[in-house]
């Protein structure tokens, strides 16, 4: 097989789930989110919220927390983009206890691109649109309704890979609605209807939603820039990607001196959408790097930390600092079946006595008039 056409080390559903178990990556990213919310201008009836990299929903789910806080009464309309069925899967486990804490909120998954996700495939032919309206008013009652839709997400969620990219596409484009069925009265002028118009969003979460070799032109064209004029008056973009300038890519580069994991950064990212999009109604701050970069951790058992690098700690540090760094299939098993990894992250477990990793976060927003 071919390097280019192995599976890429970054998609692998084992190494994710090791990621963020043992990182505090996700709960950093809310975090930083959440520092938005006080921004906010809303300029209709409900809040509207899209996720452009849904995965497992533990970003949004923790935001949803926060917002609540600050905006117990207000209808959302939340829409998340995910093409992995394991992770939609996962993400709907969330959704009973925010259905019950906050029960003016309809949920939206889809696996359209994105620029047809954000008006869920408005003027698009043949998308499943699936409306669940759930009975009762307690997490469990939601769950087991939820769990029912399981089946019609496995069959809307079919993938195929693309011959041009390589990357997983759906075979079948799907939007599926999820609100409380008491509360239809009030959500009436919230859940969208198919084949409609969707009004611009408040919020806009795109974490790490491209590849980070991609080039500040492709990152524009085909994610940022679509989700970007999605924006409605005053809405925020607020977007983040692996900065590096940490441990974790000291592991990376005691292994492979030269890689060059993370060659766009925001500034250049910001400015090729400022050209690219040319919209006089869009701005583009210019975050300085205590605005915008933040860290997460490693999570290590306390005995390993105290007493000695354990096993255990140098495989989760291999592990994330190789997600993080997007390491291909091939060069991974290289590195794995020489044992190279153990000295590369024992060296920098020894050093610093810890891991961590910088993300970076910008903003694009528009203006309110």
């Amino acid at each position: 097989m071919a390097a280019e056409s192995q599976p890429r080390f970054f998609d692998s559903r084992a190494a994710y789930m090791m990621f963020v178990m043992t990182t505090t990556e996700k709960s950093a990213i809310a975090e930083r989110m959440g520092r938005e919310i006080d921004q906010l201008s809303l300029g209709g009836s409900a809040l509207r919220i899209f996720d452009a990299g849904l995965g497992d929903a533990r970003v949004l789910a923790q935001l949803m927390q926060r917002i609540h806080k600050v905006l117990p009464y207000v209808p959302w309309l939340v829409v998340g983009k995910e093409i992995s069925v394991e992770d939609v899967r996962h993400a709907l486990e969330w959704l009973p206890d925010r259905l019950v804490e906050h029960p003016e909120l309809v949920f939206v998954i889809t696996n359209l691109p994105y620029r047809q996700a954000t008006n869920l495939g408005a003027g698009v032919d043949e998308v499943s649109w699936r409306v669940n309206t759930l009975e009762g008013s307690t997490a469990f009652e939601f769950t087991q309704q939820i769990r029912q839709t399981h089946q019609a997400i496995e069959k809307d969620w079919v993938v195929k890979t693309s011959e041009k990219t390589g990357n997983p596409v759906p075979v079948r484009p799907a939007v599926h609605v999820y609100f409380r069925a008491d509360r239809d009265f009030l959500l009436r002028n919230v859940v969208p209807a198919k084949g409609e118009e969707n009004g611009g969003y408040d919020l806009i979460l795109a974490s790490q939603p491209y590849r980070a070799k991609a080039s500040a032109d492709s990152k524009v064209r085909s994610v940022v820039g679509p989700m970007a004029m999605a924006l409605a008056p005053g809405g925020r973009l607020v977007g983040v990607h692996a900065h590096g300038n940490d441990p974790g890519l000291e592991i990376i580069h005691n292994v492979w001196p030269d890689e060059r994991p993370f060659p766009v950064g925001r500034h250049e990212l910001v400015t090729e959408a400022a050209r690219q999009l040319a919209d006089p109604g869009l701005e583009f701050p210019d975050l300085s790097d205590s605005e915008s970069i933040f860290r997460y951790e490693l999570q290590v058992m306390p005995s390993e930390r105290q007493e000695h690098i354990g096993t255990s700690s140098i495989l989760a540090a291999w592990n994330a600092a190789a997600y993080v760094a997007q390491i291909d299939e091939a060069r991974l098993t290289e590195a794995l079946d020489s044992g190279v990894y153990i000295d590369a992250t024992r060296d920098v477990l020894s050093r610093h006595g810890a891991v961590w990793f910088n993300n970076e976060s910008y903003l694009i927003t528009r203006r309110t008039q």
